[in-house]
């Protein structure tokens, strides 16, 4: 295989990936996905080793390459089988990511797996829109270990109706069910496409061309690395609060860069708390796979090879490597973005002219919805919200930007208004929210919304306390902030609200770069 085919294949496989997501995006139900773009698609080999991903979300699509095959080597897969899973503690993030999973045959070869993972806002927590101030893993919502939601060919009813409700009528089953069905249907497409592929290749050569690129995606990310100075860079940096009784959580990690190989070690980050801000060590390793991807030149194939000189080491029972049953709702959200401000603060030792200050560190995620009740029928919602981008020596930060471990967007405020008992009374970009410096850190964003029904509602939120750090003296960015009625509220908070109330987020800008010049003046 010579370059330009495997070039070739390399595309056709990133492309099964994209068009798995169009299918998925074009046909589900609920605004998370088809809106927010809360989702993603890959590929993998018959051993689970990533083999294509499209540029989706980068914590579920590093999550997944670290941990997919432990989970398919467990099943014994039969042909139209599809398996559903969100377990955190094997591969999963949070609970809402539930992904579907379906094995891909040839000639009754086992070739490989097409998969997904999608937010669903109504898991089954305690509170509404299931990302709640949680002790523990059961608060959380539904566990599901993997489970078959299709046998041969067949949708499997009582598990999707175990998954989505048994009101049949109720809007939030409706919705649920057609999520999970345009799950299905991606992976559906996914699984004819690779098929497809294979045929047109055969087994082997298949397989073969898999190897080489998996040969030049290693060589493409060994020789990024390579660009990294020789030595051992540390650098730590602290989470607000867990949500409870912890403040100023730390996370401290060690980069050891040797030959184009690199070596993260997070000793001396604090234990798992009490909070749900725990992750699972494979949300860790997607941090740290997207901190380290970013070096790498842009036509790097995704796929298991790009990260094989990528080594991760975390004390079990560490925040970034939590046992089970730790709540880690925010953890997928909150502390991978802070595990990827810590990566970047020790790479900005080794390179400090290519790395950028820190960006607004948050996802500043909102849940809300009611229970289902005489007056007002259930709803749940979920979003995540845009901050400031940080600066870097070649210009400033972008504003109102989702950065870092999200690719997501905001709801579109007439998606959100016809869907939901809420008003969108202001969304604008926070002016002067981001770090001053030779190139200005990005502004944060303004967002307001109006309740036209009783509700309940999670912040789960962070650098309110702690401001996005600048470089090469460039200042911090402002630290966000969260109001009910003007009346300030903590980064993380459940409480209930009213008719007419009005919740504002103001998020963090991002950090500036480089000393600011003096006023001549």
């Amino acid at each position: 295989m010579n370059a330009i085919e495997l070039s070739v294949f390399a595309s056709r496989m990133a492309a099964v990936c994209d068009e798995m997501g169009a299918v998925l995006k074009c046909s589900a139900f609920s605004p998370n996905i088809k809106d927010r773009l809360d989702f993603s698609c890959a590929l993998f080999d018959a051993q689970g080793r990533l083999a294509a991903q499209a540029a989706h979300i980068p914590v579920h699509l590093g999550s997944m390459a670290y941990a997919m095959a432990d989970i398919v080597n467990g099943v014994e897969w039969g042909e139209g089988d599809m398996l559903v899973v969100n377990d955190p503690y094997l591969g999963g993030t949070h609970l809402p990511d539930v992904t579907v999973i379906a094995p891909v045959w040839h000639g009754g070869q086992l070739v490989g797996f097409a998969a997904n993972r999608a937010h669903h806002a109504n898991i089954g927590a305690t509170s509404p829109g299931s990302m709640p101030i949680s002790r523990t893993l059961a608060e959380e919502g539904v566990v599901i270990a993997p489970t078959p939601i299709v046998r041969d060919g067949k949708v499997v009813e009582s598990v999707l109706r175990q998954l989505c409700g048994e009101d049949a009528s109720a809007t939030h089953t409706i919705q649920a069910r057609g999520d999970f069905s345009a799950q299905i249907s991606a992976c559906r497409l996914g699984a004819e496409r690779l098929s497809t592929q294979v045929e047109s290749m055969g087994v082997q050569k298949y397989q073969q061309a898999l190897l080489k690129l998996n040969d030049y995606a290693e060589c493409l990310a060994r020789e990024a690395l390579r660009t990294i100075p020789g030595g051992r860079y540390v650098f730590s940096d602290v989470m607000d609060d867990d949500g409870l009784e912890n403040k100023d959580i730390v996370i401290s990690v060690s980069l050891t860069v040797l030959d184009g190989r690199v070596t993260a070690h997070f000793a001396g980050t604090s234990h798992q708390v009490a909070g749900n801000i725990n992750c699972p060590l494979a949300v860790a390793a997607a941090a740290v796979f997207y901190a380290l991807r970013c070096l790498m030149p842009p036509q790097t194939p995704a796929c298991a090879g790009t990260f094989r000189p990528i080594e991760l080491h975390a004390q079990e029972g560490s925040l970034v490597n939590a046992r089970r049953p730790a709540a880690v709702a925010a953890g997928n959200v909150e502390t991978s973005t802070r595990i990827v401000d810590v990566v970047l603060g020790a790479l900005s030792q080794a390179l400090p002219e290519r790395i950028p200050a820190a960006s607004s560190g948050s996802m500043n995620n909102v849940a809300m919805g009611a229970e289902a009740n005489t007056t007002h029928p259930r709803w749940d919602y979920y979003e995540t919200n845009g901050g400031g981008m940080g600066a870097g020596k070649r210009g400033g930060g972008w504003s109102a930007v989702q950065t870092h471990m999200t690719n997501t967007l905001n709801t579109p405020v007439e998606s959100l208004e016809t869907h939901y008992p809420l008003r969108i009374r202001r969304y604008q970009v926070r002016r002067g929210s981001g770090g001053a410096g030779l190139n200005s850190g990005g502004d944060g964003l303004l967002r307001e919304y109006e309740f036209l029904a009783p509700a309940q509602v999670t912040l789960l939120t962070e650098r309110r306390s702690h401001r996005p750090w600048g470089l090469a003296g460039g200042e911090p960015a402002a630290p966000g902030e969260n109001w009910l009625n003007n009346k300030a509220l903590p980064a993380k908070v459940a409480l209930c609200v009213k008719p007419g109330d009005c919740l504002t987020l103001a998020t963090a800008g991002g950090g500036g770069w480089g000393k600011p010049l003096l006023d001549e003046k």
